[in-house]
């Protein structure tokens, strides 16, 4: 029987079936196809609707393709809410998050933890989500390890559990997630979920909540090699090819909103002027505000590209019957562009700019622009850690993030991040070559 007689035979058994599917070799653009070809059909065969309603683990568990999930994020380090939302571009109107226990003080600790990496991070609400994602992976897997969803009575301060208990707890977490079969997490994702952890944990220690932290041996404890699956981001010199073939203020802003500032395609096409605010204080810099983004409000600091802002004002200015939006739309259906048109134009300036057509297995997209600005944002964190440690020394401490979290006031964690940030973005946008 041919694949396609195969694929038929499934649609009218309303079962998806990926058994002839390498997955290695697939991109995120062919999993979307995959989604739209294979499991919604099965979807609205069940009554439910692709475009709003998304299926649970629970429906891939019991239509026999949880190999979507797992190649998902053994390939690319995506969970379906992460593609459902940034590759199918779906709506996810859920603004409640289910913690894998219901131990209240367990969850307690959990987002107070990060309401406060938050707040002396500057994070982005989307970058906390992230890292509630991983936290709860991490979640899942104590209590299937353990039996228990309480975390936090094995390594209270005032508890009696011995240390060991603790640690073996933590460590079985480990195994579950290291060693299942079907669950295939990649070792990077792997390598992140043990970093917020070990966060977690010191976290804790520090606010004199647990008595030690289990998670400190992991780093020895478990090996991840990530050479083979490297997360796909535009560098520094494909940005730079972009800037020198976008010769119009249109096109250099397009550039500066995706890479400079991270947004998403959706985002950068409905910016309207009144999302800018420039009338800040001294301490402070222009930033755009969102009603709604992802989970909620949030605001995007502008560390560079105000001049490319107001060259694209300037020019659309002289228009007259100009409604405010900073990319309009020209054919009068909606008052600005569209996603799709922001990539479209994206994809003619990578054409253009000469850009690799695959960078490790994914084409060249706004995507890939906004890995750029959390891969520069990553390493501007590093630099600030690193500028630190002489502090961290005079203070007795071998961490310098200990110092970031309890010796530096937010504001002047902030200024760190932003000094930095903005002298790597200028180095990239403004350099030759």
């Amino acid at each position: 029987m041919s694949p396609s007689e195969i694929e038929q035979e499934n649609r009218l058994n309303n079962q998806p079936s990926f058994d002839d599917v390498r997955w290695s070799t697939c991109s995120l653009e062919d999993f979307t196809q995959l989604y739209w070809e294979q499991i919604a059909p099965c979807l609205e065969a069940e009554g439910l609707d692709p475009t709003t309603e998304k299926p649970t683990h629970q429906w891939f568990r019991d239509n026999g393709v949880r190999s979507f999930l797992a190649a998902l994020r053994r390939y690319h380090d995506r969970s379906f809410g992460e593609f459902w939302r940034e590759d199918l571009g779906l709506d996810d109107d859920d603004t409640t998050y289910t913690w894998a226990t219901s131990d209240e003080q367990t969850i307690e600790a959990l987002e107070r933890f990060l309401d406060r990496r938050q707040s002396r991070y500057g994070l982005s609400t989307s970058s906390v989500d992230t890292l509630r994602t991983r936290l709860n992976l991490y979640v899942r897997a104590y209590v299937e390890a353990n039996d228990t969803d309480d975390l936090l009575s094995p390594i209270h301060r005032e508890g009696d559990t011995p240390a060991y208990e603790a640690v073996d707890a933590c460590y079985a977490a480990f195994d579950w997630l290291n060693e299942g079969v079907e669950r295939e997490y990649s070792a990077q994702t792997l390598q992140r979920v043990r970093r917020i952890v070990d966060a977690w944990y010191q976290h804790l220690v520090g606010r004199r909540v647990a008595s030690m932290n289990p998670a400190s041996g992991l780093y020895e404890e478990f090996k991840w090699e990530t050479e083979d699956s490297p997360t796909p981001s535009l560098s520094a010199k494909h940005i730079r090819r972009l800037m020198q073939v976008a010769t119009t203020p249109r096109d250099q802003l397009l550039v500066v909103a995706l890479a400079g500032w991270g947004l998403r395609a959706n985002e950068v096409a409905s910016l309207h002027i009144s999302q800018f605010n420039r009338d800040v204080h001294d301490d402070e810099v222009p930033h755009i505000e969102f009603e709604s983004r992802k989970n909620g409000p949030g605001e995007v600091s502008i560390l560079f590209g105000l001049e490319e802002l107001d060259a694209q004002i300037s020019e659309l200015s002289e228009d007259e019957t100009w409604e405010g939006y900073i990319f309009p739309s020209s054919r009068g259906e909606s008052p600005h562009v569209t996603r799709d048109t922001i990539r479209n134009w994206f994809q003619k300036l990578a054409s253009e700019a000469e850009l690799p057509d695959r960078i490790e297995g994914e084409r060249p997209s706004p995507q890939l622009c906004r890995r750029f600005w959390y891969d520069t944002y990553t390493a501007v964190l590093e630099g600030v850690l690193e500028g630190v440690e002489e502090i961290a020394a005079e203070q007795g401490s071998s961490d310098p993030q200990v110092v970031m979290q309890n010796y530096l006031s937010d504001a002047r964690s902030r200024q760190l991040r932003r000094e930095f940030m903005r002298e790597q973005l200028a180095g990239v946008f403004t350099s030759e070559g």
